[in-house]
């Protein structure tokens, strides 16, 4: 019996094991896990295509419609899916947790689709904003992301949630691109009924596509969470980024078409400078995110993009007419924007303690369509009432803000085999 036995002074795999260089095998995941995860971010996907397909072109459109020249209402049609979707988001993810994850992502995205069909009829700017309401109804982020869970398991959820967040990154860069090169095809309306249509048709993914759950959702009342969540000063910071980061957006988008047209471009050619721009940010962005992870480096590339979203946006202050000013401002902008984007949920994963993450990314993205909403109106109302140098100043002054609260925040937890620990600022 001891032949077989491997010699005691010869234990290669043991001593392997121990190197705390070496990880253990990444777990794969199952086709059951894989189906549900390419499933499930297609219907994010989809969905969020419809929100951000009509940014780059939908002020310039909204400029023919009845009251489409008062910047507050162009502003508010851009941001109102933003209030619902933040009102929502939470009652939404409670109504999965009792009537399941299914009925209720279906009953979603038939809102999202009502509201489309009714932005594409809409004969004003008031029913404009009516139909991008209605499209914020349908806020399923927060069941999609819990059906995502109840169908992963612990070991590959990270990578399930990754595929999603990629989607909607991807999402984002091809909306400023598809949305202007799809005007001068179908125009905006068509857009809009496009945009219905696959949401009707994620329907059909969700049920075909995606696996029901084995056992019904975990039930948790527990109002200490809340507290917890709400109390954190690390989260708090990251929740005021991205409630700074979306309303800078959103109130540049009031902005910038009309820049882009001054400077020669009509909309249906504005692809022409997203493309570049977007494939150019992901290259420069690139390095930094690599070293976002590394300890003691965090801090530096978070806060340092904060710093270069606030040049992005004092270059597009002093843009005027250039258009090749405007053009370089917009690629620093989604360098920053683009690494921040990435990095945000990444450091609420971090930063949340394990039994309360669930909520704390609830909140992050109520929060998040807050900002859009916020930033969407205060940018319209200023460039009616102020004009453009008064919407840079107000995306200039809250990074400010977000800069100041950031330099305070502790160092991202860096990980370790064994255990998460507090890198070194």
């Amino acid at each position: 019996m001891s032949s077989t036995m491997p010699p005691a002074s010869d234990p290669p795999s043991a001593g392997r094991s121990r190197d705390p260089a070496v990880r253990a095998p990444k777990t794969r995941m199952t086709p059951e896990e894989r189906r549900a995860t390419a499933g499930l971010a297609g219907i994010f996907g989809l969905r969020m295509l419809g929100m951000f397909i009509v940014l780059p072109v939908l002020a310039l459109y909204a400029e023919a419609l009845p009251g489409g020249r008062d910047r507050t209402l162009v502003g508010l049609a851009l941001g109102a899916y933003g209030l619902t979707q933040a009102v929502l988001q939470i009652p939404f993810g409670y109504a999965s947790d009792r009537l399941g994850r299914k009925p209720v992502i279906v009953v979603g995205l038939v809102l999202f689709a009502l509201g489309s069909f009714m932005a594409a009829w809409a004969p004003d700017i008031g029913w404009t904003i009516a139909g991008r309401s209605l499209q914020g109804a349908g806020a399923i982020s927060a069941a999609v992301l819990a059906l995502t869970a109840d169908l992963t398991r612990d070991e590959v959820r990270t990578r399930a949630m990754a595929a999603i967040g990629m989607t909607i990154g991807a999402t984002f860069a091809l909306s400023l691109i598809a949305g202007p090169a799809l005007t001068a095809v179908i125009g905006v309306p068509g857009i809009f009924v496009l945009t219905g249509v696959l949401a009707l048709g994620a329907i059909a993914v969700l049920q075909i596509a995606v696996p029901r759950p084995d056992a019904p959702p975990a039930r948790s009342d527990s109002a200490g969470k809340w507290g917890r969540v709400l109390a954190d000063g690390q989260l708090l910071r990251l929740n005021f980024g991205i409630f700074v980061l979306h309303a800078a957006l959103l109130a540049l988008f009031v902005q910038v078409p009309f820049m882009l047209r001054d400077g020669g471009l009509t909309a249906q050619r504005h692809w022409l400078v997203y493309l570049p721009v977007l494939i150019g940010s992901a290259v420069l962005m690139w390095p930094a995110m690599m070293q976002a992870d590394r300890p003691g480096r965090g801090k530096p590339v978070f806060v340092g993009a904060i710093l270069l979203l606030l040049v992005g946006q004092g270059m597009l202050a002093l843009a005027g007419a250039s258009l090749w000013i405007a053009v370089a401002a917009l690629l620093v902008f989604f360098t920053a924007f683009n690494l921040l984007e990435a990095t945000l949920p990444s450091l609420i994963s971090k930063f949340a303690p394990p039994e309360v993450k669930g909520t704390a990314s609830g909140v992050y993205s109520a929060v998040q369509f807050l900002g859009a909403f916020v930033g969407a109106v205060a940018g319209g109302w200023l460039s009616q009432h102020h004009g453009p140098v008064a919407v840079f100043a107000f995306c200039i002054a809250l990074t400010v803000l977000w800069l100041a609260a950031s330099t305070t925040m502790s160092a991202p937890p860096t990980y370790t085999n064994s255990a998460y620990s507090m890198g070194e600022i």
